[in-house]
This record gives structure tokens, sequence and C-alpha cells, in this order.
């Protein structure tokens, strides 16, 4: 097989982008970073082949400026641009402007991107193609008697969404008729100003719900599979922070339905390339749709570590026409797998974003230990984008000695400099509930608001503190007083931390 394309731009940055330019490797095609002021010594930025500079750190101004995308891949004689996730990857408008420049989009077509984009649309298409739906409107409205009549046939409590957007961003948990008009007067006025779409709907509240979402491939050729599951319902503030697969929810009669469910949402849609179909599933074995992602997923790789597949790589190839691999028509789950987020974010301070520069950094090894990394120690953590620095994913036999893994794995990895939600996801992982597989989408809500925010978990933080303040040049305030240009120290930057009986904050 010769090469699929000349160069593949990736529009994106951070781990997403280092993850797309390792699958180019694997196929031996150049890779191009864009980058803005903000990345200019990034990681995903050297790692590349060449790189382009698209601007300034405000997003709309670099990585969503569809025109700097197209005129870099065309200045470096790039033809397919991978959008990775975030974003311009759900963005019909690149899709469409990468055709008209002739350059392969590596992903879905704009049509399904915009089907699948807005909720109330492929509500109404799933429900044609007789996939299950959460009881609910399937149709928005301008008539608050329609929201109450929907309401008062699924019965309460109801949730109003937002027909365009996502991330909990235009959505409200109605739990009486009384709250309704004022639910979905502000969750208008909450979606208008996030997506520019002030259209919302109603659903039917499902009650301690599990989030499992199903991997789904299709080629230009007419071939559509499903690549198993994965649960994501430990999330907070509607955002996953820990995912894994499979979900012990599942036995192998309930995975066949939800799977070839899926698949018939990808085939409804016109469905081409990589996406993902995400359901809700009740405490009665009940699922019901909630939405199609266009593009590859953050917690892909934990599909991958339990079928020994590279998702990335079979993108590109579905891009460049060809037909799935054969491998993908006799998969089977091995083992476990659990990816832990890596968050800028201070974990026990109701995270908090956190900034800095990262001056200590390793990552865990081992048989069965990956990281998806887009820094580096010296990187610059901003607040110009999302705090998701790393992935951290870990496979073993069975759930048990996966979840010993991931703790091991994440005491483990060391980075200073800026706070993360380490500790937070540890304690998780160690609560009876999880380890009992009770992970419903409440589960932090129930089983996290009062645990014990014990400072002994920093003593290894401390001790590498100590190895990384040898090793950085300290900058001392000025005698004049020049306290604002002062830098932390690795112990400061850490915050509280405990060796013996002496608490240092």
């Amino acid at each position: 097989m010769g090469k699929l394309f000349n160069k593949v731009l990736v529009a994106n940055r951070s781990e997403i982008a280092v993850r797309v330019m390792n699958a180019c490797r694997v196929l031996g095609i150049p890779s191009v970073a864009v980058y803005s002021d903000a990345d200019t010594h990034s990681k995903h930025r050297y790692y590349a082949d060449e790189s382009v500079h698209i601007g300034p750190p405000p997003p709309r101004e670099s990585y969503l400026d569809i025109d700097k995308i197209i005129a870099a891949a065309t200045e470096t004689g790039a033809d397919a641009i991978h959008p990775g996730y975030g974003f311009l990857a759900e963005n019909p408008l690149l899709a469409k402007k990468c055709s008209d420049a002739g350059i392969t989009f590596i992903g879905p077509t704009p049509d399904a991107i915009r089907l699948l984009g807005n909720k109330v649309e492929s509500r109404l298409t799933m429900a044609d193609a007789g996939v299950p739906l959460i009881p609910g409107m399937k149709d928005s409205s301008g008539d608050i008697e329609a929201f109450q009549a929907a309401a008062d046939t699924a019965g309460y409590p109801v949730i109003i969404k937002a027909a365009a957007g996502g991330g909990g961003k235009g959505m409200r948990v109605v739990h009486n008729p009384e709250e309704l008009a004022a639910a979905v007067e502000a969750a208008q006025r909450e979606a208008g100003n996030a997506f520019g779409d002030d259209t919302v709907y109603l659903e039917k509240y499902i009650v301690n719900p599990r989030h499992i979402e199903f991997q789904v491939l299709a080629d230009t050729h007419g071939n559509t599979v499903h690549v198993f599951e994965r649960e994501c319902s430990i999330q907070r503030r509607h955002q996953k922070i820990i995912e894994e697969s499979p979900s012990v929810a599942l036995d192998p009669e309930l995975r066949e339905r939800m799977g070839a469910s899926a698949v018939k949402v990808a085939e409804a849609s016109g469905y081409v390339n990589a996406g993902t179909v995400e359901f809700l599933l009740d405490e009665t074995g009940n699922y019901y749709f909630l939405e199609m992602n266009t593009r590859i997923q953050v917690e892909h790789p934990v599909t991958e570590m339990v079928t020994g597949t590279d998702l990335v790589v079979e993108q590109i190839r579905i891009a460049a026409g060809e037909k799935l691999s054969d491998a993908f028509f006799h998969l089977t789950q091995r083992g476990h797998a659990i990816e832990c987020r890596i968050y800028a974010e201070d974990g026990e301070n109701n995270f908090m974003p956190s900034t800095g520069e990262i001056v200590h950094y390793s990552e865990p090894v081992g048989p069965g230990i990956r990281v998806d990394s887009g820094v580096l120690h010296g990187s610059q953590v901003t607040i110009d984008y999302d705090p998701v620095m790393a992935k951290l994913i870990v496979h073993a036999p069975t759930r048990e000695m996966c979840i010993d893994k991931m703790i091991t794995a994440l005491n483990n990895y060391k980075i200073l400099g800026v706070r993360t939600s380490k500790k937070f996801m540890i304690d998780c992982m160690n609560h009876a509930a999880f380890r009992d597989g009770k992970t419903y989408t409440n589960f932090i809500e129930v089983n996290m608001a009062d645990r014990d925010i014990s400072l002994d978990a920093y003593r290894d933080i401390a001790l590498a503190a100590a190895s990384a303040a040898a090793v950085n040049r300290p900058q001392v305030a000025s005698a004049v007083g020049d306290a604002k240009q002062r830098q932390p120290s690795p112990w400061e930057a850490i915050g509280a931390w405990q060796i013996g009986d002496v608490i240092h904050e």
C-alpha cells in the first residue's frame, strides 16, 4: 500500500494533536502542526514534521479560524486535515471548506455533522429509524404550553436541553410544574449566549443513569461496525473525568442490542469515519439515544487498549477511501481498561483552574500503562485552552486489577508547578461504590461531597519537589520589593504538604 496522503495537517493542539501525529508516523505520513502565540514552545508544535503559526492565543483568532487553517494546509502542501476533538472538529463549515479547497477532511461529511450536531433534528431522524429515545419532545417549540404538555406526558422530573450544544450549557432539571416556565426561559438565554441558538427541548430526566457510549466506524464502501462500549459515568459538571471499558452494567445480550442500535444510528445519518453514539442506561436496563459525537473521542484509548486497535490510523485509512481493516470485523474485548483525564485543576478546591510552569514532569511506566500527553517539563499551562494536560490509561486482565494499577500509576505520575485532580481520582477509585461498579452519573455528588482531604498524599510530591527545586534556578524578588515578578518555588506551587507531623502551607 502506498502513502495514503502527502501530508496531514492537524487542526488542533496539545495531547490530541500529538496522538494524531503518532498515527501519521505509523502510516509514514508527514504531519503539520498549527500553533498560536501561547503554544510557541508547545510539545505538539515540535512533535510535528513542520509547523505554521496561526495567530494570538484567543481561539477565535487561531484554532477556530477556518481560513487560517485552510491557508496553512495549502501553504505546506497538506492534502488532508484531521481536526482531533474540540475546536473545529464538529464544525460542518470546516469540512465544507476542505472539500472546496480539494483537501480531504478526516471525518464525516458536512451534512452528517450538521444533522447530528442538532439534538432536535437527530432525535427526529433516530425516531424514524426505530432507535430508542428518552420520552419527551420530538421537536422544539416556542410555546410554553407545548413544554407543559410534554412534561405531563413524560412525567416529572424532566430536563431542558439546548438543541445546538453540550457541556451542560442550556441545561436545567425541573422537578415540578411550577418551575417549568422559568427553567425554559433560563435555558433559552444560556443556550443563546453559548451557542448563538436559543432552541431548547424537553426530555424525561432519567434518575441514576449510566452514561454508556459505543464507538462506531463506517467506511465509504457500505461497512459500519461498532467497537464495543465505554462507560463514562464519572463526571463533574457534566464533564467526564474517568472512563472505562467494558462496562460492568452490560451483559452480552444487552451489549449486542446497544451495539446494533449504535450501528443503526450511524447508518440512518449516512455516517462515514469514526464517531461515538452516546446512550443513557437506566436502572432497569432500558437504554436511550442521547447524541452522536462526530469525531474521535477524548476517551478513545480505552477502546484501543481492550481491542488492540488504532482508531486514529483507521480514521486516516477510511478518509483515504480504504475499506475497514479486516480485524474490525472480528474484534473481542480483552481485559479491562480505565482512563483518567489529567486536568490542570485543583481537585481539592472545587476544580478551580490552575496555571503556571511545569517545573517537574515524569510519567508512570510499565506493562499496560499508556500516557497520551500534551505537556513536558517546562511547559506553560495557561487559561487560554481546555485544562486537559494528558490522559493516563491502564489495562489489566480484570477490573479490580485495573483499578489497583491505575491508583499506582496515578501515584507515580509526577507533575509539579500546577495543581491537578489526581488525588481526587485516586479517592474516587478507592471508594467502595466505584469498586462495586455502582458508577452512576451522580457518583461524585453522592459519594465525594464529604471526602477527607488528607495531606498524606502530598508526601511523595514534596520529595519530588525537592528534586525539582535543586535543578531549577530560583528567581529572587529584588530589594525594591518586586514581589509580583517572583515565581513561586515548587514547594509553594504544590500548596499544603506534610512530612512527618509538620504541615507546611
